[in-house]
Protein backbone atom coordinates (compact mmCIF):
# COMPACT_ATOMS: atom_id res chain seq x y z
CA UNK A 1 0.00 0.00 0.00
CA UNK A 2 1.49 3.33 -1.07
CA UNK A 3 1.62 6.64 1.52
CA UNK A 4 -1.03 7.93 -0.86
CA UNK A 5 -3.08 4.71 -0.15
CA UNK A 6 -2.93 4.99 3.74
CA UNK A 7 -4.43 8.71 3.82
CA UNK A 8 -8.19 9.44 4.16
CA UNK A 9 -10.73 12.18 5.29
CA UNK A 10 -13.31 10.78 7.23
CA UNK A 11 -16.18 12.47 7.26
CA UNK A 12 -18.16 11.18 10.56
CA UNK A 13 -21.70 12.49 11.65
CA UNK A 14 -21.72 11.89 15.35
CA UNK A 15 -26.07 11.92 15.08
CA UNK A 16 -26.19 9.25 12.93
CA UNK A 17 -27.49 5.43 14.09
CA UNK A 18 -29.23 8.02 17.21
CA UNK A 19 -25.94 8.93 18.40
CA UNK A 20 -24.16 5.59 18.34
CA UNK A 21 -21.87 6.81 15.25
CA UNK A 22 -20.47 9.29 17.77
CA UNK A 23 -19.86 7.07 20.31
CA UNK A 24 -17.94 4.38 18.27
CA UNK A 25 -16.30 6.02 15.13
CA UNK A 26 -13.36 7.11 17.64
CA UNK A 27 -12.69 3.71 18.92
CA UNK A 28 -12.87 2.22 15.04
CA UNK A 29 -11.02 5.38 13.78
CA UNK A 30 -8.37 4.83 16.30
CA UNK A 31 -8.14 1.32 15.26
CA UNK A 32 -7.31 2.32 11.78
CA UNK A 33 -4.71 4.89 12.76
CA UNK A 34 -2.60 2.09 15.19
CA UNK A 35 -2.69 -0.07 11.78
CA UNK A 36 -0.64 2.45 10.01
CA UNK A 37 -3.60 4.29 8.01
CA UNK A 38 -3.85 8.10 8.48
CA UNK A 39 -7.53 9.75 9.11
CA UNK A 40 -8.39 13.08 9.11
CA UNK A 41 -11.35 13.36 11.27
CA UNK A 42 -14.29 15.87 10.03
CA UNK A 43 -17.25 16.38 11.84
CA UNK A 44 -20.81 17.19 10.53
CA UNK A 45 -23.05 19.02 12.97
CA UNK A 46 -26.05 19.15 10.88
CA UNK A 47 -27.75 18.20 7.65
CA UNK A 48 -25.71 19.73 4.82
CA UNK A 49 -22.13 19.74 6.59
CA UNK A 50 -21.19 16.25 4.83
CA UNK A 51 -21.47 17.86 1.41
CA UNK A 52 -19.89 20.79 2.61
CA UNK A 53 -16.83 19.05 4.22
CA UNK A 54 -16.07 16.67 1.03
CA UNK A 55 -15.99 19.68 -1.42
CA UNK A 56 -13.60 21.24 0.85
CA UNK A 57 -11.40 18.29 1.07
CA UNK A 58 -11.89 17.93 -2.45
CA UNK A 59 -10.80 21.09 -3.37
CA UNK A 60 -7.72 20.93 -1.22
CA UNK A 61 -6.61 18.13 -3.50
CA UNK A 62 -7.91 14.94 -0.90
CA UNK A 63 -9.14 11.97 -2.80
CA UNK A 64 -9.35 8.61 -0.86
CA UNK A 65 -12.25 9.14 1.58
CA UNK A 66 -14.66 7.01 4.41
CA UNK A 67 -18.12 8.17 5.14
CA UNK A 68 -18.62 6.97 8.82
CA UNK A 69 -22.66 7.12 9.77
CA UNK A 70 -25.70 5.99 7.76
CA UNK A 71 -26.59 5.76 3.90
CA UNK A 72 -27.35 9.60 4.33
CA UNK A 73 -23.83 10.40 5.10
CA UNK A 74 -22.70 8.93 1.83
CA UNK A 75 -24.81 10.46 -0.35
CA UNK A 76 -23.93 13.88 1.40
CA UNK A 77 -20.25 13.05 0.71
CA UNK A 78 -20.25 11.47 -2.78
CA UNK A 79 -22.65 14.74 -3.73
CA UNK A 80 -19.70 17.34 -1.98
CA UNK A 81 -17.50 15.52 -4.87
CA UNK A 82 -19.77 14.74 -7.68
CA UNK A 83 -22.30 17.60 -7.38
CA UNK A 84 -20.35 20.28 -5.53
CA UNK A 85 -22.69 22.98 -6.42
CA UNK A 86 -25.73 21.30 -7.43
CA UNK A 87 -25.16 21.52 -10.59
CA UNK A 88 -21.96 20.77 -13.17
CA UNK A 89 -20.67 17.63 -14.50
CA UNK A 90 -18.81 14.68 -12.81
CA UNK A 91 -15.19 15.47 -12.13
CA UNK A 92 -12.38 14.49 -15.10
CA UNK A 93 -11.16 11.18 -13.74
CA UNK A 94 -7.27 11.74 -13.17
CA UNK A 95 -5.16 9.40 -14.72
CA UNK A 96 -3.87 6.47 -12.68
CA UNK A 97 -5.60 4.49 -9.65
CA UNK A 98 -4.34 7.25 -7.04
CA UNK A 99 -5.84 9.85 -8.89
CA UNK A 100 -9.80 8.29 -8.85
CA UNK A 101 -12.05 9.38 -6.26
CA UNK A 102 -12.09 6.52 -3.33
CA UNK A 103 -14.70 5.96 -0.65
CA UNK A 104 -14.64 3.60 2.27
CA UNK A 105 -17.53 3.26 4.89
CA UNK A 106 -17.95 3.14 8.74
CA UNK A 107 -21.33 2.11 8.94
CA UNK A 108 -22.92 3.30 11.87
CA UNK A 109 -26.43 4.16 10.74
CA UNK A 110 -29.84 2.99 11.23
CA UNK A 111 -29.97 1.45 7.24
CA UNK A 112 -26.48 0.58 6.22
CA UNK A 113 -28.15 -0.75 3.41
CA UNK A 114 -25.40 0.23 0.55
CA UNK A 115 -22.38 -1.89 1.82
CA UNK A 116 -24.83 -4.70 2.21
CA UNK A 117 -24.73 -5.95 -1.07
CA UNK A 118 -20.91 -7.01 -0.45
CA UNK A 119 -21.35 -8.01 2.88
CA UNK A 120 -23.58 -9.06 5.99
CA UNK A 121 -20.90 -8.32 8.34
CA UNK A 122 -21.49 -4.43 8.53
CA UNK A 123 -18.51 -2.54 10.67
CA UNK A 124 -16.11 -5.20 10.80
CA UNK A 125 -16.08 -6.14 7.06
CA UNK A 126 -15.61 -2.51 6.11
CA UNK A 127 -12.53 -1.94 8.52
CA UNK A 128 -11.00 -5.36 6.66
CA UNK A 129 -11.70 -3.43 3.80
CA UNK A 130 -9.30 -0.28 4.40
CA UNK A 131 -7.10 -2.16 6.28
CA UNK A 132 -6.44 -4.69 3.25
CA UNK A 133 -6.97 -1.65 0.23
CA UNK A 134 -9.69 -3.22 -1.13
CA UNK A 135 -10.82 -1.12 -4.40
CA UNK A 136 -13.62 -2.28 -6.72
CA UNK A 137 -15.23 -0.14 -9.50
CA UNK A 138 -18.61 1.66 -8.68
CA UNK A 139 -21.09 2.86 -10.62
CA UNK A 140 -22.89 6.38 -9.87
CA UNK A 141 -26.27 7.75 -10.72
CA UNK A 142 -26.74 11.59 -11.79
CA UNK A 143 -29.89 12.56 -11.47
CA UNK A 144 -31.36 16.13 -13.27
CA UNK A 145 -33.88 17.86 -11.39
CA UNK A 146 -35.31 21.05 -12.17
CA UNK A 147 -32.91 23.04 -9.53
CA UNK A 148 -30.42 21.57 -10.62
CA UNK A 149 -28.07 17.89 -10.11
CA UNK A 150 -27.18 15.40 -7.90
CA UNK A 151 -25.71 12.32 -7.43
CA UNK A 152 -26.75 8.79 -5.89
CA UNK A 153 -24.67 4.92 -5.41
CA UNK A 154 -28.15 3.29 -4.02
CA UNK A 155 -31.43 3.82 -4.71
CA UNK A 156 -33.78 6.21 -6.01
CA UNK A 157 -37.62 5.92 -4.86
CA UNK A 158 -41.05 7.61 -5.43
CA UNK A 159 -44.46 7.31 -4.65
CA UNK A 160 -45.92 4.89 -1.53
CA UNK A 161 -41.86 4.12 -0.03
CA UNK A 162 -40.93 8.07 -0.47
CA UNK A 163 -43.88 9.02 1.17
CA UNK A 164 -44.24 6.76 4.03
CA UNK A 165 -40.73 8.40 4.32
CA UNK A 166 -41.85 12.26 4.60
CA UNK A 167 -45.00 11.52 6.63
CA UNK A 168 -42.39 9.97 9.20
CA UNK A 169 -39.61 12.40 9.19
CA UNK A 170 -42.89 16.03 9.14
CA UNK A 171 -45.31 13.97 11.55
CA UNK A 172 -43.61 11.40 13.33
CA UNK A 173 -40.03 11.64 13.94
CA UNK A 174 -40.51 11.89 17.55
CA UNK A 175 -41.75 8.08 17.73
CA UNK A 176 -38.23 7.18 16.20
CA UNK A 177 -37.83 3.73 14.19
CA UNK A 178 -42.03 3.10 15.41
CA UNK A 179 -42.84 6.43 13.33
CA UNK A 180 -41.85 4.46 9.98
CA UNK A 181 -45.03 1.89 10.97
CA UNK A 182 -47.12 4.58 11.89
CA UNK A 183 -46.98 6.14 8.78
CA UNK A 184 -46.92 2.69 6.76
CA UNK A 185 -50.35 2.54 8.18
CA UNK A 186 -51.46 5.81 7.27
CA UNK A 187 -50.33 5.65 3.98
CA UNK A 188 -51.69 2.36 3.17
CA UNK A 189 -55.39 3.87 4.51
CA UNK A 190 -55.21 6.83 2.19
CA UNK A 191 -53.21 4.98 -0.47
CA UNK A 192 -53.32 6.91 -3.95
CA UNK A 193 -51.60 5.56 -6.76
CA UNK A 194 -50.93 7.76 -9.78
CA UNK A 195 -49.33 7.92 -13.39
CA UNK A 196 -45.81 9.11 -12.98
CA UNK A 197 -44.98 9.09 -16.80
CA UNK A 198 -41.66 7.72 -17.24
CA UNK A 199 -39.56 5.85 -20.20
CA UNK A 200 -36.32 3.51 -20.21
CA UNK A 201 -33.80 4.70 -22.25
CA UNK A 202 -35.41 4.59 -26.13
CA UNK A 203 -38.47 2.59 -24.98
CA UNK A 204 -42.27 3.46 -24.36
CA UNK A 205 -43.69 5.97 -22.07
CA UNK A 206 -45.27 4.05 -18.83
CA UNK A 207 -48.46 6.06 -17.99
CA UNK A 208 -49.67 3.32 -16.28
CA UNK A 209 -50.58 4.36 -12.36
CA UNK A 210 -47.89 2.85 -10.04
CA UNK A 211 -48.08 2.38 -6.29
CA UNK A 212 -44.27 2.83 -6.15
CA UNK A 213 -41.29 3.29 -8.81
CA UNK A 214 -37.92 2.70 -7.67
CA UNK A 215 -34.46 3.13 -9.36
CA UNK A 216 -31.58 0.90 -7.96
CA UNK A 217 -27.63 0.62 -8.44
CA UNK A 218 -27.52 -1.63 -5.63
CA UNK A 219 -29.94 -4.44 -4.06
CA UNK A 220 -30.47 -3.43 -0.98
CA UNK A 221 -32.63 -0.28 1.02
CA UNK A 222 -33.75 0.55 4.33
CA UNK A 223 -31.23 -1.77 5.83
CA UNK A 224 -32.56 -5.79 4.74
CA UNK A 225 -34.75 -4.56 1.95
CA UNK A 226 -33.64 -6.67 -0.79
CA UNK A 227 -35.36 -3.77 -3.30
CA UNK A 228 -33.70 -4.66 -5.97
CA UNK A 229 -32.58 -8.94 -6.35
CA UNK A 230 -30.44 -7.75 -9.33
CA UNK A 231 -28.70 -4.82 -9.21
CA UNK A 232 -25.17 -4.87 -9.52
CA UNK A 233 -22.84 -1.59 -8.45
CA UNK A 234 -20.62 -1.98 -11.42
CA UNK A 235 -22.56 -2.96 -14.47
CA UNK A 236 -22.98 0.13 -16.15
CA UNK A 237 -26.83 -0.40 -16.01
CA UNK A 238 -29.95 0.92 -13.76
CA UNK A 239 -32.38 -1.59 -12.53
CA UNK A 240 -35.57 -0.39 -12.18
CA UNK A 241 -38.53 -1.72 -10.29
CA UNK A 242 -42.20 -0.77 -10.91
CA UNK A 243 -44.78 -1.87 -8.65
CA UNK A 244 -48.34 -1.08 -10.83
CA UNK A 245 -51.74 -0.40 -9.54
CA UNK A 246 -52.12 -2.56 -5.81
CA UNK A 247 -55.19 -3.02 -3.62
CA UNK A 248 -54.62 -2.19 0.03
CA UNK A 249 -54.49 -6.06 1.47
CA UNK A 250 -52.21 -6.89 -1.59
CA UNK A 251 -50.06 -3.75 -0.54
CA UNK A 252 -50.19 -5.06 3.22
CA UNK A 253 -49.41 -8.69 2.10
CA UNK A 254 -46.40 -8.35 -0.30
CA UNK A 255 -44.77 -5.68 0.99
CA UNK A 256 -42.71 -7.82 3.36
CA UNK A 257 -41.69 -9.95 0.64
CA UNK A 258 -39.20 -7.01 0.10
CA UNK A 259 -36.80 -8.62 2.83
CA UNK A 260 -36.06 -11.92 0.40
CA UNK A 261 -36.30 -10.07 -2.68
CA UNK A 262 -39.82 -12.27 -3.83
CA UNK A 263 -41.77 -9.07 -4.12
CA UNK A 264 -40.50 -9.04 -7.96
CA UNK A 265 -42.72 -12.27 -8.41
CA UNK A 266 -45.80 -10.48 -7.77
CA UNK A 267 -47.23 -9.83 -11.12
CA UNK A 268 -48.01 -6.13 -10.78
CA UNK A 269 -44.28 -5.67 -9.95
CA UNK A 270 -42.01 -5.40 -13.67
CA UNK A 271 -38.18 -5.29 -13.38
CA UNK A 272 -36.21 -3.97 -16.48
CA UNK A 273 -32.87 -2.69 -17.07
CA UNK A 274 -31.10 0.20 -19.30
CA UNK A 275 -29.28 3.05 -18.73
CA UNK A 276 -31.77 6.24 -18.74
CA UNK A 277 -34.83 7.33 -17.65
CA UNK A 278 -36.61 10.42 -18.23
CA UNK A 279 -39.55 11.66 -16.78
CA UNK A 280 -42.75 14.10 -17.51
CA UNK A 281 -43.68 15.06 -14.65
CA UNK A 282 -46.14 18.09 -14.02
CA UNK A 283 -45.08 19.02 -10.27
CA UNK A 284 -42.55 18.47 -7.59
CA UNK A 285 -42.87 15.13 -5.38
CA UNK A 286 -41.25 13.27 -2.56
CA UNK A 287 -38.05 11.27 -3.51
CA UNK A 288 -35.97 8.84 -1.10
CA UNK A 289 -32.41 8.71 -2.21
CA UNK A 290 -30.18 6.77 -0.42
CA UNK A 291 -32.37 6.93 2.62
CA UNK A 292 -33.10 11.04 2.26
CA UNK A 293 -36.35 12.55 1.74
CA UNK A 294 -36.08 15.55 -0.66
CA UNK A 295 -38.53 17.25 -2.71
CA UNK A 296 -37.88 17.93 -6.19
CA UNK A 297 -38.84 17.63 -9.79
CA UNK A 298 -37.31 14.85 -11.39
CA UNK A 299 -36.00 14.98 -15.17
CA UNK A 300 -33.70 12.53 -16.13
CA UNK A 301 -31.39 9.58 -14.16
CA UNK A 302 -28.68 8.58 -16.04
CA UNK A 303 -25.63 6.23 -15.14
CA UNK A 304 -22.36 6.88 -14.77
CA UNK A 305 -20.92 4.22 -15.65
CA UNK A 306 -17.35 2.67 -12.55
CA UNK A 307 -16.51 6.80 -11.78
CA UNK A 308 -15.08 6.00 -8.67
CA UNK A 309 -13.80 3.53 -6.11
CA UNK A 310 -15.03 1.91 -3.10
CA UNK A 311 -13.45 -0.07 -0.84
CA UNK A 312 -15.26 -3.41 -0.20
Amino acid sequence: MSQSDRRFVAIVNPAAGGGACGKQAPQVIGQLRSSGIEVEVRETRRAGDGQKLAREAYREGHRNFIAAGGDGTSFEVINGIFSPDGHGEVPEDPKGPEGRIRLGFLPMGTGNSFLRDFSDKGCDYAIESLLENRRRSCDLIRVDHRDGVLHFSNIFSIGFVADVGAMRNDRFARLGEFGYVVAVVAQVVGLAQNPMPMALDNGPQNRAPITFLSINNSRFTGGKMMMAPDANTADGLLDVVCVGALGRLSLLQTFPKIFKGTHVLHPAVTQAQGKVVTFELGTELDAMIDGEILRILPKRLEVVPGVFDICA
